[in-house]
């Protein structure tokens, strides 16, 4: 099963460390394999390297995509840590 949700980056510098190591967190714990995909790019969002490597600002939309068994409960998470603010 794959799930699939829209959401914007609240945090004013986007996702730098903090932020980027708080959604690698939410990730890591998730059964489904998790993927931000921003433009032409599919980001690993298990990975901070790829994550801050992306270099995602303020205010960008992007698509959070879950694969796995649990991917709407996965979804859900992930999109609830980004409205969260992602620690933040």
């Amino acid at each position: 099963m794959i799930a699939t949700a829209e959401v914007t980056v609240t945090n004013p510098s986007g996702l730098h460390a903090r932020p980027a190591t708080e959604l690698v967190k939410v990730a890591s714990a998730l059964t489904s394999t998790t993927h931000l995909v921003l433009d032409d790019r599919t980001i690993d969002a298990r990975s901070v390297l790829s994550v801050m490597g992306a270099a995602i600002a303020g205010g960008r939309t992007l698509t959070v995509r879950c694969e796995g068994e649990q991917a709407d409960a996965d979804l859900q998470a992930v999109v609830d840590a980004f409205a969260a603010g992602l620690g933040e």
